[in-house]
């Protein structure tokens, strides 16, 4: 039985009518059924109700990119810039979501802006355009969506610590790889200002942007990456690692296998 993999969906407007609709991008459901050899499940952006039934039947969770932002209010943050994209259904129903999967144990793996929700849902706050701040990279989207490879292609370098859980995950795949300058691609406008006090920093930009966090007191795995490995992991090594670790993560919470430290936590209780 494969694992079951729960996608954080957005609320998007399709057709002549503008209807809202609930919706992943393809790039996670191919993701799913690949290296992470799980059963995609959309989880629509219906609000914190939606969390006490829908996570014991998830064996994990994957947080998904996208062009919104998270709400301001929600790191006490200074208002939005015009015309800034926000989604407040997905932020009612991740945030939630987010600290109860991380108290169950149940795998994590948070990407982009589910990256950011990661932070805020732990108590972080964001910077906003990251961009206009001195001394900092243009980490968004090139505004020409037509210019090659603007998805796969390498924005900068990361480096990652020494001690790091992405690190120790390259390293077991039997790669090899230079820690001090990782090649990334790099499509968000936001970005952690403070680390919420759980999280461990783990990969940086050269402009001192997080990159990579781990749960620190998470029983299992719980990361998330700043960037967009969904997009080339079927041909860049790292990338297809950190979907294959979180797929046997994943794989050994549907089989029943829990960490130790999680499983003693449920005896206790």
């Amino acid at each position: 039985m494969r694992a079951m993999i729960g996608i954080s969906c957005c609320v998007k407007a399709f057709g002549i009518f503008a209807t809202p609709n609930h919706a992943a991008s393809d790039s996670y459901i191919r993701v799913t059924l690949g290296p992470i050899g799980g059963v995609p499940v959309l989880l629509p952006a219906a609000g914190e109700a939606l969390v006490p039934d829908i996570l014991p039947r998830l064996d994990g969770l994957m947080l998904t990119g996208s062009r919104s932002n998270v709400h301001p209010d929600h790191y006490q943050g200074p208002a939005h810039a015009e015309g800034t994209p926000e989604d407040p259904q997905r932020d009612s129903t991740t945030l939630p979501l987010i600290r109860a999967a991380i108290a169950a144990g149940l795998p994590v793996l948070a990407i982009c802006r589910g990256f950011q929700e990661l932070n805020v849902a732990l108590g972080g706050s964001l910077d906003q355009r990251i961009q206009d701040l001195p001394g900092r990279l243009d980490h968004s989207t090139p505004s020409d969506q037509k210019l090659p490879k603007v998805r796969t292609g390498k924005a900068h370098a990361v480096r990652l610590s020494a001690d790091s859980q992405l690190g120790k995950i390259w390293t077991a795949s039997g790669q090899r790889f230079r820690p001090e300058a990782v090649p990334v691609n790099s499509l968000h406008n936001q970005g952690i200002c403070r680390l919420a006090p759980r999280l461990v920093a783990e990969a940086w930009a050269p402009d001192g942007t997080v990159e990579a966090v781990r749960v620190a007191d998470a029983p299992g795995f719980a990361m998330g990456v700043q960037w967009h490995p969904e997009y080339d992991w079927e041909h860049d090594a790292l990338s297809r690692t950190i979907f294959e670790a979180f797929g046997a993560a994943c794989g050994d919470w549907a089989a029943g296998r829990r960490p130790a430290s999680q499983v003693a936590q449920r005896a206790a209780a």
